[in-house]
């Protein structure tokens, strides 16, 4: 029991220096080929702190853990929105660029509501599941979200001169792989001994998946976009979350059911329901006081809500 609690701490260590790596490298790879940190976001660093749910996912599913899964990643995304968005938030007001408000979001959204219709309606198949034709579907919406992400910087604004130093390509490239290698490793020390500390507490695979398992596997979102918006970098910090949102879904549900169809219990769609309403509610605020921003007063709603969730979700 010492043991794993001392790897939990050795996995923040890992998480907290690979996202001040995975930051400065992706900014530096912004300003050096003129991308805007929106884009970079989206993808390096969304694709980076995403990859512990996809290596965990994996061998839930291949494992036969379903509820591990579809916990994980409804739980992830739940804890990327209100936990992290909440606290970065909480840290300074995080500016919101135009076509994330009408293009990310909603496409978050879309992704969210996609997987509710394949979860609750057998299109394919005589059970409840996200079976692996639907996967193929989630995986080829990746696919077409990447092309439209790669796209995005020639219209996107660049990123401005904000104080970033030029670096050079090697040492670029060494940031950003030791970003991504401390929040895979981290994650994965938090994960496994969580799981353990977990399960001599005698909760159910459910409720570890939407809680230890998302909450450990999100780290590295909530890290790098906590130092994002410390350093004053609102694109990388919401571009993260949202990116995060919609890979989680077409990404990493789709490789999972590839592997194993995927068992579905009606009793998420409580959690679906607080995750596209909570998706509506970021959209909505971006109207609500200062236009284009969020306030941190809506970030403190945001995670308030998310407290009070984890909350009832453990209680019952």
């Amino acid at each position: 029991m010492l043991l794993s609690f001392s790897l939990v701490i050795a996995g923040f260590v890992l998480l907290i220096f690979g996202a001040g790596w995975l930051v400065d490298g992706a900014s530096a790879l912004a300003k050096k080929f003129n991308v805007s940190d929106l884009a970079v976001g989206l993808t390096v660093v969304a694709f980076g702190t995403s990859a512990p749910e996809l290596v965990v996912n994996c061998i839930a599913s291949n494992d036969g853990h379903s509820s591990i899964v579809l916990g994980n990643i409804i739980g992830s995304n739940l804890f990327n929105l209100f936990a992290i968005l909440g606290i970065a938030g909480m840290i300074t007001p995080i500016v919101v660029q135009h076509s994330t408000i009408w293009k990310e979001i909603p496409i978050s959204l879309f992704a969210l509501l996609l997987l509710f219709v394949f979860a609750n309606e057998s299109f394919f198949e005589g059970s409840a599941s996200i079976n692996r034709i639907e996967g193929i579907v989630l995986l080829v919406f990746f696919c077409l979200f990447l092309l439209y992400v790669i796209k995005q910087p020639k219209t996107d604004q660049p990123t401005t001169d904000s104080g970033i130093k030029e670096k050079s390509a090697p040492i670029i490239i060494a940031l950003i792989a030791a970003g991504l290698a401390g929040l895979i490793y981290g994650g994965k020390l938090v994960v496994d001994n969580a799981i353990v500390l977990a399960t001599a507490w005698g909760m159910s695979q459910k409720v570890i998946g939407l809680t230890i398992i998302a909450a450990g596997t999100s780290l590295p979102e909530l890290v790098t976009s906590v130092v994002a918006a410390m350093k004053k970098k609102s694109d990388i910090a919401m571009g993260n979350v949202i990116g995060s949102n919609i890979f989680n879904i077409f990404l990493v549900l789709g490789m999972s059911s590839l592997i194993n169809p995927i068992q579905y219990e009606s009793n998420f769609n409580y959690d679906f329901y607080l995750l596209a309403i909570g998706t509506l509610m970021l959209f909505g605020g971006m109207f609500i006081g200062k236009k284009n921003q969020l306030d941190r007063w809506q970030a403190f709603m945001l995670f308030m809500i998310f407290g009070g969730y984890t909350t009832m979700l453990i209680m019952n």
